[in-house]
């Protein structure tokens, strides 16, 4: 049976507009189910993250990190004791920027020495200072990922913004990309379509999974 083209076209808007539904239903439920945590939880629970991290032979080997920096009023994951240890072994570690253009936003990682120079430039989250320098493709070894959601074949569901899907692929390969959520934030599929980036691997409290196994062969 043939599809005309507009029939093809209004179906695949229908998919976008369901997606794109399901994808904030998500949200707003790990929203809420994380915003539930005392402050105890997250920190117990971060730190059993951080030591499932620290089961990765990529990240044991790595000489250069990208991580974030908790935004601790919505409840995230904090991996600032992940950030004093890897300086501690002497691991060069960057974190990532959103600056205005003219068209939109020019995103990255910038190299930071010291986490006391993050700060809040009006995105909602710790930045490094707009003067340092941007890591390029094949200086940072393995980027850690926050997400509100993530499914086991390395597809997360973000606030929204798209800053990861776009900016992932600027250092993935050869960096390999970590997305680390809590145990109950771990989906059994996660809505996503082209453009959408999968990571390598996705930790959480309790588990190390390998999203390319997963995903099983391209």
């Amino acid at each position: 049976m043939l599809v005309s083209p507009l029939v093809a076209e209004l179906e695949k808007s229908e998919l976008e507009a369901l997606l794109a539904q399901a994808k904030r239903q998500l949200r707003t439920r790990m929203k809420g189910l994380r915003s539930a945590l005392p402050p105890s939880a997250i920190a117990a629970r971060s730190a059993r993250v951080i030591e499932r991290l620290g089961e990765l032979p990529a990240l044991a080997s790595a000489q250069s990190v990208a991580l974030f920096w908790p935004i601790t009023r919505k409840n995230e994951l904090d991996l600032r004791p992940l950030d004093a240890a890897l300086r501690a072994r002497g691991v060069r570690l960057c974190y990532p920027f959103m600056t205005p253009t003219e068209s939109g936003f020019h995103t990255g990682f910038r190299w930071l020495d010291d986490p006391a120079r993050l700060e809040e430039r009006g995105r909602g989250f710790m930045e490094p200072p707009a003067g340092a320098p941007e890591a390029a493709r094949g200086e940072v070894d393995l980027v850690v990922v926050p997400a509100l959601a993530a499914s086991a074949d390395g597809h997360r569901i973000g606030y929204g913004i798209g800053y990861y899907d776009v900016t992932l692929p600027d250092v993935c390969p050869p960096a390999v990309s970590v997305i680390v959520v809590f145990s109950f934030q771990l989906l059994a599929e996660a809505p996503h379509e082209q453009g959408d980036f999968a990571c390598d691997w996705v930790v959480t409290d309790e588990r190390v999974i390998d999203a390319r196994s997963s995903r099983g062969p391209v």
